[in-house]
């Protein structure tokens, strides 16, 4: 001992045990080893380690013992030093003070005999870092100097010489494990002075050792024979299996292979020690803990090896499984490490327990991280099962909402590998407008069997499934707007300006980290490049199909024309077309009414419209139907091809269509009783000479004013209520409209809505039908009102001629008649007037029949759930003429009344 450096820390700590106990060196070993034991480890007071709490304390002391100026010096000393950065652990230099200022006369809880605190046991959970069964580097013990009954109080946490297993990168390689390198500190490189000095020295087999420990404490370490050899590989005589046999079975199993004790059992599904092998309870459950890291990756192996060579798991598929690959190549590589020590040990010889010793509660330790790695790439691979692209990628990001910072950030990463191939396909889509989706993982799906005129409408749509949950439903549907309107320029419109002129290509996802960047700012960057595209790619397709295809001139060219909003257009065609529509529509010819309909366009301001859409504008019949006339079968047609035929779909114009035909016959109506007023007024002073027909003519001019009423009623409704409003809601979408989606979307609600409000729908078919009845009463009163002011001015005509001659034949001298010419007017006379009551009659019924339909249809307009429908029905009945009439009417109209007053 004289040939070592006298200051060396393991002499003078072994000197300081020499001089407390007053025993020889060979007599404190187990003290030694104690004081080792207790240097190299984290022993603390069991008060918590709270800096405030110890320096109220100190004050508190200070005040006990009257010194308030050396408190208050304290405290503005504390204060400094809490802004000064200097000490790291202010709280165990505040703490030391304390202890320091304890009154040592004072009765006190520590263990006042040193010899016998050196002789207890260590609690149990008072320190992390073990005793290593190591010798010291200053004292030149041979290794056959040590105790064997000390190689079985080898430590077990190994955390010190071990890196943290982060989860947020590859795996690092523990440095102690390498072969020819000294065991590192976690923290900063320097070994703990604990595990440098944590070292057995011989004890000895005299008596008089174990006479100098207390007789109520054992000692810490069995009697043992002088050497130590390490443990057989595969057991002892006794049949007993060694930790390490256990240890090289583990490393196999870590891997997935059956080790000669521990194999896998098909029936359970997981690793079991055999039964027959004899093992302690402790050393059986710490490796059926360790088994389960084996459990695990067979679990993620299985699920990689069968998804690999599956072509149609698709690129995102194929990402995932390359992302297992990386975690599992980094786990290999960690069983390397373990696996290169166990063979160094092997091959040098090694027969003691040594710091870096490969021992199954050591690899417990070091095999933490590794298996909350693999435990969640388990629990992944379950819940991926069954799933391929987007949806693939929706769950791995539902994966990763967790509280757990280092779960989140191995999901994370994963994340951005899987998500990488998506991010391709949409920068792919969005910049270029291609679409290279092999294996259906991209949520934007291509039908290639529709034609190019549905390429709007029915080629693109949304795989639903497919968006991933980092996408929201606005992202995906301006994604899928953005491709699609390239592909509409391209194919559709023909234009051949290229995508980058269109908007400018931002960088892409070109590796899986841009695709980590993007992730990480969905909300911020990844939306900006979504929404650049968009508005840029929208807004140049609207101005294409402004500029180049009229589309908002074909808008208004359907107003005016299709929807009767040129009124002297309308007017003048109704003028010219009568002589040809009131002929059977079996007579009509179409060639004749596209020249009328081209006479009335160049004598009415239709003819200052664009050339474009004139020659667009055509006569179209309907189909003929036994009975119709010129009326019934007669449309105004408008053709549309090219892009705008996707505003203007065949559905669309099919409505169109149907609201032209019922606007037509409301406006025939409307003609038909400005004929009826015509011929009241300029009949009315012919047959004042008739004063049997007064009653008659009395009854027609009543009923034609209720007709007229009701039709100006109908058209201002219709004109202004629904056509005008809806068509400047329209205008104002359109006008606002971001992308053609939106002018779409406007302009089918605008149809929606007149369809609806011009009672078009099926949910006012019942309302339609009494309308199309009042409708042929008014066709109806005109043929008899027709006939009988035919048969009155016939008859007229008659008595004026009799009247004529008779007035000439008495110029001339003669009886103006003879007795059996007035005997013939009387009587024809007389037949007229007897054919007067059942003028009137007819005219009572028609009138009876009119009125009963008109009621029956206000009924139904009160019962209607719009409520202009209902304020019409007011202003149809404004003088409560049908009100009176019908008690089914009043009933309605009361309640209806009364809820509009509740409602206020």
């Amino acid at each position: 001992m004289a040939t070592l450096d006298q200051k060396s820390p393991n002499v003078l700590l072994q000197s300081l045990c020499c001089r407390i106990t007053g025993k020889s060196e060979a007599e404190v070993a187990h003290q030694f080893q104690y004081a080792v034991r207790v240097i190299g480890s984290n022993y603390a007071p069991s008060i918590e380690r709270d800096e405030f709490l110890v320096s109220e304390k100190i004050k508190k002391e200070l005040l006990k013992q009257r010194r308030e100026s050396d408190a208050a010096l304290f405290s503005e000393l504390h204060r400094k030093l809490q802004t000064q950065g200097v000490l790291k652990h202010r709280w165990s230099v505040l703490y030391l003070l304390l202890s320091l200022s304890e009154d040592p006369r004072k009765p006190s809880s520590r263990v006042g005999n040193y010899g016998a605190l050196f002789a207890q046991a260590l609690p149990r959970d008072a320190h992390s870092t073990p005793f290593y069964c190591t010798r010291p580097q200053s004292l030149a013990l041979g290794y056959g100097e040590r105790s064997g009954g000390l190689s079985a109080s080898v430590g077990t946490s190994g955390i010190s010489s071990l890196g943290v297993y982060t989860l947020n990168g590859p795996t690092p390689t523990p440095q102690s494990l390498l072969a020819g390198q000294p065991p590192q500190s976690a923290a900063g490189g320097v070994q703990p002075l604990g595990s440098r000095l944590a070292w057995a020295l011989p004890v000895s087999s005299s008596p008089s050792s174990a006479l100098a420990l207390p007789a109520t404490r054992p000692p810490l370490g069995p009697p043992a024979p002088s050497r130590v050899v390490r443990p057989r590989r595969d057991g002892d005589a006794a049949g007993e299996v060694s930790e390490a046999a256990l240890v090289r079975d583990i490393l196999y199993v870590f891997q997935g292979i059956d080790g000669k004790f521990i194999k896998m059992s098909a029936q359970d599904n997981c690793y079991k020690i055999d039964s027959k092998v004899v093992l302690c309870k402790s050393l059986r459950d710490t490796s059926s803990r360790l088994a389960e890291l084996g459990w695990l990756h067979n679990k993620v192996r299985k699920y990689t090896d069968a998804r690999s060579l599956d072509r149609a798991f698709g690129l995102v598929g194929q990402s995932f499984c390359s992302s297992l690959h990386q975690e599992l190549k980094e786990y290999y590589r960690l069983l390397s490490v373990l696996h290169s020590q166990l063979q160094v040990e092997d091959e040098q010889g090694v027969t003691v327990c040594t710091e870096s010793s490969l021992t199954l509660r050591r690899l417990l330790v070091w095999m933490y991280d590794p298996k909350v790695r693999l435990k969640t790439l388990a629990a992944l691979v379950d819940f991926c099962q069954g799933r391929k692209g987007g949806e693939l990628a929706s769950a791995v990001h539902a994966y990763g909402k967790t509280g757990d910072p280092q779960m989140r950030a191995l999901v994370q990463h994963i994340l951005s590998l899987v998500s990488h191939p998506i991010l391709n396909f949409l920068y792919r889509w969005i910049y270029d407008g291609e679409l290279e989706d092999t294996y259906h993982e991209f949520f934007v799906a291509s039908d290639p069997n529709v034609k190019t005129d549905r390429l709007w409408h029915d080629k693109y749509s949304l795989r639903k499934s497919m968006i991933p949950s980092f996408i929201t439903m606005d992202q995906a549907r301006k994604v899928l707007l953005i491709g699609k309107s390239i592909n509409f320029l391209h194919q559709v419109c023909h234009d051949r300006t290229p995508p980058g002129k269109i908007t400018s290509a931002s960088k892409s996802a070109d590796t899986p980290k841009d695709a980590a960047e993007l992730l990480s700012d969905l909300e911020g960057a990844f939306q900006e490049k979504i929404d650049a595209a968009y508005f840029d790619t929208s807004k140049y397709l609207l101005d294409v199909l402004n500029r180049n295809y009229l589309l908002l001139e074909h808008l208004q060219a359907m107003r005016r024309y299709l929807l009767l909003g040129q009124g002297d257009f309308i007017r003048h065609l109704m003028d010219l077309l009568k002589p040809e529509l009131v002929r059977p529509a079996t007579t009509l010819y179409q060639h004749n009414l596209t020249g009328i309909l081209e006479t009335a366009v160049r004598a009415t301001n239709a003819q200052y419209d664009n050339a474009e859409i004139l020659k667009r504008l055509d006569v179209r019949l309907l189909e003929v139907s036994p009975g119709d006339t010129g009326w019934d079968v007669f449309s105004l047609d408008y053709h549309v091809d090219g892009p705008i035929a996707t505003v203007f779909t065949r559905e669309c114009m099919g409505h169109y269509l149907r609201v032209f035909n019922f606007l037509w016959r409301a406006k025939r109506m409307e003609y038909t009783l400005t004929d009826i007023w015509k011929g009241q007024m300029c009949n009315a002073k012919l047959l004042k000479t008739m004063p049997e027909l007064s009653g008659v003519l009395h009854q027609c001019h009543i009923l034609a004013s209720e007709m007229v009423h009701f039709i100006h009623q109908m058209q201002y409704y219709i004109t202004f209520e629904v056509l005008e409003c809806s068509w400047d809601e329209l205008w104002n979408k359109v006008q606002q409209a971001q992308d053609l989606d939106h002018i779409i979307a406007a302009h089918d609600v605008f149809l929606d809505t007149i369809i609806s409000r011009c009672l078009l729908d099926n949910n006012s078919r019942s309302l339609l039908n009494q309308l199309r009845a009042i409708f042929d009463q008014i066709i109806e009163f005109q043929s008899a009102q027709d006939s009988l002011y035919r048969s009155a001015l016939e008859e007229l005509a008659l008595r004026l001629q009799y009247e004529e001659k008779k007035k000439q034949r008495e110029e001339e001298g003669q009886w103006g008649v003879t007795a059996e010419q007035e005997a013939e007017e009387k009587k024809r006379i007389q037949d007229f007037q007897e054919t007067i009551p059942k003028m009137r009659s007819q005219l009572r019924i028609l009138t009876h029949f009119y009125q009963s339909i008109v009621q029956q249809f206000l009924v139904l307009l009160m019962t209607s759930p719009d409520e202009s429908l209902r304020f019409l029905s007011f202003r149809l009945d404004f003088n409560e003429h049908y009100r009176a009439r019908e008690p089914r009417l009043r009933a309605s109209l009361g309640a209806t009344r009364g809820r509009r007053l509740s409602n206020i």
